[in-house]
């Protein structure tokens, strides 16, 4: 592509060196590890490194301009910009042609359940006889792609090239999640959406953006900033969701799960197997640009834990039904979904169960722990794998809000876990984040038994198990081999009653 045409539209403060505007650029880079003959750099100043650094290795790989927000020592035509981030996004779609004016695309943000809600979405998309497309926490999946993410959502360079192969390839439905990252770093610049859904929000993230109002700041964009060829799904059960309503371009849906004063609701909720039923109602007729949804009721039945999948097949009821996909389809599609591995999994439901969940944050925990109060058991056991390297703010919340469920079950036995067998240094619990975990339990009265690994914490709660007991894995990165653990230990000791069930849920996990 010619150097004016991937150019086009970028607001250019400076220049240094030779610029041909008629120079042909092979691809673009921004890192130099990747840099070929005749591509161009992006120096990127990240949180690690900063880009800048690295332009003399780019252009002794062969690149021909760098664009930079600070001019360079070095011998290469550099082209200044004000964000050298977010012109990676305008070149990046200027190079594959902006793909995503070509793909039907649904964005969907949330503080959780992102995970979940893309993938029955996606379920329902294939049942419909859509081919589809995937982007987010798990993978980039389509066909002839599978890729194992890194980021959320891709960095806007990766992101648009997928795009451009969808386009290639004719798929007709693509699903994204669309992260506060992603917003915040122009990963999702330039990105035209045809639903965008806003499901719920809660304190997280709040060292990487510095504070609760910048996270929130960020996180709304994707409503925000939708057009109004747009359709923007929004949970009313959050205010910061709610004041949202006004202030799009896009034509607002709402929903609500506490009440009938919205375009959906829902009723008659039976938690009591910890398999989601309820009435989904959609309370007026809603006409859009490509959908008439009559008023009516029907009846959803989950094959899927917590109270987190019926938020969450809410959401992908609503995007179905904006895609003209049958109510029975939906009914059904949502019936076979087998959920996303530990987003409250049921990964053992024999003589006793054990179910693994992310347990990320305050709102996390309270929807998981809402979902196992409402369930039948004899005793309920937990295994806490303490979070590394998130702060003490967060562990301080997640630790409290712990203690004071714990308390309204009654917990038979509670263990917590520092995980040093399976985490890396980036996810190390601090002797700081320690500290506060135990003071929390401490002021609570609380008595909990600490193992600084994972496995052997795992086999110790397995000892305590009765029938018709509960079992909660719960922690992210810490909680991750949990499930592999319990398998290998049950399976060794002979208590493992059905081995294959189990084993297939492990075979297809991708942590």
């Amino acid at each position: 592509m010619l150097l004016k045409d991937l150019l086009k539209d970028v607001k250019i403060i400076d220049t240094k060196g030779l610029i041909d505007q008629e120079k042909d650029i092979k691809d673009i880079c921004y890192n130099s590890q990747n840099a070929k003959k005749d591509d161009i750099f992006v120096a990127i100043k990240g949180y690690i490194t900063d880009g800048h650094k690295y332009v003399k290795d780019a252009k002794e790989k062969g690149c021909v301009y760098a664009i930079v927000e600070d001019f360079v020592d070095v011998e290469i035509g550099q082209i200044k910009v004000e964000n050298p981030r977010k012109t990676l996004a305008d070149i990046s779609a200027n190079y594959f042609d902006k793909p995503y004016k070509k793909l039907n695309l649904t964005g969907i943000t949330a503080t959780n359940g992102k995970t979940t809600t893309s993938f029955m979405v996606e379920k329902l998309f294939k049942d419909a006889g859509f081919n589809t497309g995937i982007i987010g926490t798990v993978y980039t999946k389509y066909v002839g792609v599978n890729i194992p993410s890194i980021l959320t959502t891709p960095e806007s360079y990766e992101l648009q090239k997928f795009f451009a192969d969808m386009v290639d390839k004719k798929i007709e439905r693509v699903v994204m999640e669309v992260s506060s990252s992603a917003q915040e770093l122009y990963r999702v610049k330039n990105v035209e959406y045809d639903i965008v859904t806003f499901n719920n929000f809660s304190r997280e993230h709040i060292d990487q953006h510095g504070s609760f109002e910048r996270y929130y700041e960020v996180k709304q964009r994707l409503i925000t900033q939708a057009n109004e060829d747009a359709v923007a799904v929004l949970n009313m059960d959050f205010d910061k969701i709610a004041v949202l309503k006004d202030k799009t371009k896009a034509q607002v849906l709402t929903y609500s799960l506490e009440n009938d004063n919205y375009d959906f609701s829902i009723s008659n909720l039976d938690l009591s197997t910890g398999m989601g039923k309820f009435t989904f109602n959609i309370l007026r007729d809603i006409k859009t640009k490509n959908a008439d949804i009559k008023k009516s009721s029907f009846d959803i039945e989950l094959s899927v834990a917590g109270y987190s999948s019926v938020m969450n097949s809410v959401v992908a009821i609503i995007v179905g039904l904006l895609n003209n996909i049958s109510i029975d389809k939906i009914q059904s599609s949502l019936n076979s979904f087998s959920g996303v591995e530990r987003r409250f999994e049921m990964i053992y439901d024999k003589q006793f169960k054990i179910v693994d969940d992310h347990y990320a944050n305050v709102r996390n925990i309270d929807v998981s722990l809402e979902t196992l109060s409402k369930m039948q058991y004899k005793n309920f056991r937990m295994l806490y794998a303490i979070r590394g390297n998130r702060g003490v703010h967060l562990n301080e919340e997640c630790a409290e809000k712990t203690a004071k469920w714990l308390k309204k079950l009654s917990v038979k036995t509670f263990y917590a876990t520092l995980s040093k067998d399976t985490v890396g240094p980036k996810d190390e619990v601090s002797k700081e984040e320690l500290e506060i975990f135990k003071k929390v339990m401490k002021d609570n009265s609380i008595d909990v038994e600490i193992f600084d690994t994972l496995e052997e914490s795992v086999g110790k709660i397995l000892d305590k198990m009765q029938d018709d007991d509960i079992l909660l894995f719960a922690g992210c990165q810490g909680m991750d081999k949990g499930a592999e653990f319990a398998y290998n230990y049950m399976n060794k000791n002979k208590i493992l009653k059905d081995q294959g069930e189990f084993l297939d849920k492990l075979e297809h996990r991708t942590c």
